[in-house]
């Protein structure tokens, strides 16, 4: 078991504290922005930084990882609620903590069943035509809030963008102004001095900019009083109807943070040189969740971009997240004042800034250059997130992740070394270098477990190489010996596929033996009653010298 802050030092401490302060510049103003995605109060970003980021520092195996709300899943909470609640209301909060409830449930699951696998069915492709739907919904409400244009932020796509498009001509020159010089300001310093936290300074000009020039009173929307006070300890109190209604979509959150989370913490463990644990990590998600839920805020998962700022600011350990927990905690207890007169463009314009990666351009690009399927795969889950919804999104993710894996499985690598033939003319594949062959052998390997999806495939070749072998004019087939060292598990029903072959190969008094079989499959194979008094030989070297020449009678 990890042990909390592991990896600090005197020598870093210093270190650890200032990367603190970064993320704190770093983090209030986005989870005050993804808050408002969300359709629910600054606050309850604001409070997601508290106990719920304590909670995860504790416990969690990663010394890198940041817990968080994000965009994916503030668009996941704004969806999914939305058709249940007005946002902003007493209601819609209760089943926003409701949800990361369910989340936290599912995560603590996961961790006690090592379950954690399952989001492995949420490839690259699938994961980037996701968030990629949900990040461009969300851009679409930003560039509203930069515009000043009033739109129903709880709405599908298409009426978004519709009412986006009938407002522009009401857009807010002021508005246009500061989210222009936003916007500029955020990408210029991203590229020159990254170090600098940008999004701060912006939230910092702006807002003296509104008191000082007073420019609420031409239009511009400003984030209004907010809260003092920590979070207080509830629990969300709903019926039961209302809790299986979040079902789906808390599935949705809890598999893409386990996907992303994961694999961003195993990867900084790997890159950093400290070894992380999976189960732990989610049992982390499932923890912080739960008191994301008892302190009235809302999903929490991993933040990439956070972890990656951290990463570059020298930090290894948790402390920076228990730094963040204690700032905002100050904030909210001394400084809400400051953050009444931000302006919302300026809020649009950091969030925007912030998801335009999540859009997955790149990637896109990169999976049509190399796999147009993959790339069909990704667009099908980017159109279905954008304009069907979440949910149906997550639902095709899973269908799709099932008929990619299945396509895959169902035409495994079969490799054939035919009777009496030259090693680079096989009938099927490549032959293996280093093998011998005798006249009347063929050596089949299968490079797959042997189930239900490519059973029928197996035996299919099987015969195709048989038959094609005496059509070559190289002599009747007398042995064949299937090579099961790629073989890890053999299926009931690629069992009575086999079967079927032998009784076929018995008709064609084609002898049959094994080579090379793994412990665990020669237990399968005789739990299936397809050993019989079959030889199984060491290597196939072994058994083509043994079946030299042909066979008497046909038999074992």
């Amino acid at each position: 078991m990890a042990r909390p802050l592991a990896g600090l030092t005197r020598r870093n401490l210093a270190r650890e504290l200032v990367a603190g302060v970064t993320l704190i510049a770093i983090a209030i103003p986005l989870n005050i922005g993804y808050a408002q995605i969300a359709g629910l109060p600054p606050t309850a970003g604001l409070y997601a930084l508290i106990v719920p980021t304590v909670v995860y520092a504790l416990t969690v195996s990663s010394r890198q990882l940041v817990a968080s709300p994000d965009a994916a899943a503030a668009a996941l909470v704004a969806s999914s609620i939305g058709g249940l609640a007005v946002a902003g209301s007493t209601d819609y909060a209760t089943l926003a903590m409701a949800q990361a409830v369910l989340c936290g449930a599912m995560f603590l699951l996961l961790a006690v069943f090592k379950l954690g696998f399952l989001a492995n069915f949420l490839s690259k492709p699938i994961l980037v035509g996701f968030v990629g739907g949900l990040a461009l919904d969300i851009l679409v409400s930003q560039i509203a809030k930069m515009l000043g244009v009033k739109i129903d932020s709880g709405g599908e796509f298409v009426e978004k963008l519709g009412d986006l498009i009938a407002g522009l001509g009401t857009t807010n020159p002021v508005s246009l102004a500061i989210a222009a010089g936003s916007v500029a300001v955020l990408l210029l310093g991203k590229r020159f001095l990254r170090a600098v936290p940008w999004a701060l300074v912006v939230l910092l000009v702006t807002t003296v900019l509104v008191v000082l020039l007073h420019l609420d009173e031409s239009g511009v929307d400003v984030l209004g009083e907010v809260p003092a006070g920590p979070p207080a300890l509830t629990w969300p109190i709903v019926d039961w109807s209302t809790w299986l209604l979040l079902v789906p979509s808390a599935i949705a959150l809890t598999m893409v943070t386990t996907a992303e989370g994961l694999l961003v913490s195993r990867s900084y463990g790997e890159k950093r040189g400290y070894s992380t644990s999976p189960n732990r990590d989610l049992f982390a998600f499932g923890l912080g969740n739960l008191a994301a839920g008892a302190s009235a805020s809302f999903a929490v998962g991993s933040s990439t971009s956070r972890t990656a700022a951290m990463d570059q600011s020298g930090s290894r350990t948790q402390l920076p997240s228990l730094v963040l927990a204690v700032g905002t905690l100050l904030l909210l207890l001394f400084g809400t004042a400051l953050l009444a007169d931000i302006p919302s463009p300026a809020i649009g314009a950091i969030v925007g800034v912030a998801i335009l990666p999540l859009l997955g351009i790149a990637d896109f690009a990169r999976l049509w250059r190399l796999d147009r399927f993959e790339f069909a795969v990704g667009a099908v889950c980017f159109l279905t997130t954008l304009f069907v919804g979440s949910i149906a999104g997550i639902v095709v993710a899973f269908v799709l992740a099932l008929v990619n894996l299945a396509k895959r499985a169902a035409n495994p690598a079969i490799d054939v070394l035919e009777a009496g033939g030259d090693p680079t003319d096989s009938l099927l594949a490549p032959v293996a270098r280093g093998e011998v062959t005798a006249p009347g052998t063929i050596v089949v390997r299968l490079a797959a477990p042997l189930f239900f999806a490519n059973g029928s495939v197996f035996t299919d070749a099987v015969k195709r190489s048989i038959r094609g072998a005496e059509q070559a004019g190289k002599g009747p087939v007398h042995h064949l010996v299937v090579d099961m060292e790629a073989v890890t598990d053999i299926d009931v029903t690629g069992a009575e596929a086999f079967e079927a072959l032998l009784v076929w190969l018995e008709r064609e008094r084609v002898e049959v033996s094994f080579s090379r079989v793994r412990t665990e499959a020669r237990e399968r194979l005789d739990a299936l009653g397809l050993l019989a008094d079959r030889r199984i030989f060491a290597t196939n070297r072994d058994a083509i010298a043994s079946l030299a020449e042909p066979p008497d009678t046909v038999g074992g």
